[in-house]
């Protein structure tokens, strides 16, 4: 299960035998942008927490969460990181088949697969950039009873508009829909594209605040559904799964409203401005495609004799991560992945990839 992530920095480092502090990371989807000063300052002060248990049920970070996106406290869970409830999803909701919108993340197939649940993909086209005709997923989710939709998608950065989202979920009421929002706060305007906006009862959130902020190493993600499936969830959940620095996160960002709004909306100015960059650089490039985007990363298609397993060694040797797609269920040995960085890594990623693929 472990085999399907990006930002396995340690195992390149130990390769190369250099620090991992040497190892730029490219391949795990976190902000570019540094974390807030204040938050980090916040998470110092509160070091002295962790000589005890943290909340038991982490109640006090649920209702300043509800609060903050105005929505009922009982229908909301802290855990740690969306990974917690997309593996105990299949188990608590009995799913026994379910569709998965791909090409996209593999935990959704392997929580499936942990539990005995069937599944089956249903795969865009590169043909179309990998967005999904909505009517035919409409039509192929009724034959299952849970349908996982990442959205924006993982590694494809499609983003589904909200009316067609709210429709296919709307439209099968006996068919529980599960939403994985973590990179949608890379996308303007977030909360407009949102399924957190409508009540329907068949439908499960998954948000993150990991990749956002930039504290992945906190682990810290909400599941937001309705009263009847969060009751569901509450027979499988263990103490204490969010410790006392996480918690401590969560409490400065939910009371820091008008600093963190500013500092996404510096996030999303820097990557819209980064990934144009980006693709400008391919744009003659004879053995690469890269595709369009709507977050901090962007697929990429190789071309002739290149293959993902090459190029990612290549650039491996120069100390650089990428992630290789070619276990993405859909995709092959000719797709890669680009996390965006820093304006000056990104240029420096450019040449070298240029170098390789011109």
């Amino acid at each position: 299960m472990l085999k399907g992530h990006g930002g396995n920095i340690y195992e390149l480092a130990e390769t190369l035998g250099c620090p991992v502090s040497e190892i730029i990371d490219m391949s795990s989807n976190v902000n570019p942008l540094p974390p807030l000063p204040d938050l980090l300052g916040h998470l110092k002060n509160n070091i002295h927490t962790i000589k005890a248990l943290p909340e038991v049920d982490a109640k006090s970070i649920t209702n300043a969460f509800a609060a903050r996106y105005d929505i009922h406290a009982d229908q909301v869970i802290a855990g740690n990181g969306t990974t917690q409830f997309i593996y105990s999803i299949p188990q608590v909701l009995s799913t026994k088949r379910a569709l998965i919108l791909g090409p996209t993340y593999s935990d959704y197939s392997d929580a499936c697969r942990l539990h005995g649940a069937q599944y089956d993909f249903l795969l865009t086209k590169e043909s179309t950039s990998f967005s999904p005709d909505i009517d035919i997923v409409i039509e192929r989710s009724k034959e299952y009873d849970t349908v996982f939709v990442c959205n924006p998608n993982n590694p494809t950065s499609v983003l589904i508009d909200i009316a067609d989202l709210h429709r296919l979920c709307r439209v099968h009421p006996e068919v529980f829909f599960v939403i994985d929002e973590s990179y949608l706060p890379f996308v303007d305007d977030y909360v407009q594209h949102s399924m957190i906006q409508f009540d329907l009862p068949n439908v499960l959130i998954l948000n993150s605040m990991s990749k956002i902020f930039r504290i992945p190493g906190l682990r810290i993600g909400f599941l937001i559904s309705s009263l009847d499936i969060i009751d569901k969830f509450k027979p499988f959940l263990l103490p204490w799964t969010v410790n006392s620095l996480a918690q401590a996160a969560v409490d400065y960002l939910m009371k820091h409203k008008k600093q963190v709004d500013a500092f996404m909306k510096k996030t999303v100015k820097f990557i819209e401005i980064e990934r144009i960059k980006m693709a400008a650089a391919f744009t003659d490039a004879t053995r690469l495609k890269l595709f369009p985007s709507t977050t901090s990363f962007m697929l990429g298609k190789l071309y002739n004799n290149m293959t993902a397993e090459g190029v990612c060694a290549a650039l491996a040797q120069e100390r650089i991560l990428i992630r290789n797609c070619s276990n993405f269920a859909g995709l092959s040995n000719k797709f890669i992945r680009i996390s965006l960085k820093t304006s000056e890594i990104n240029r420096m990623l450019e040449q070298k990839l240029l170098d390789l693929v011109l």
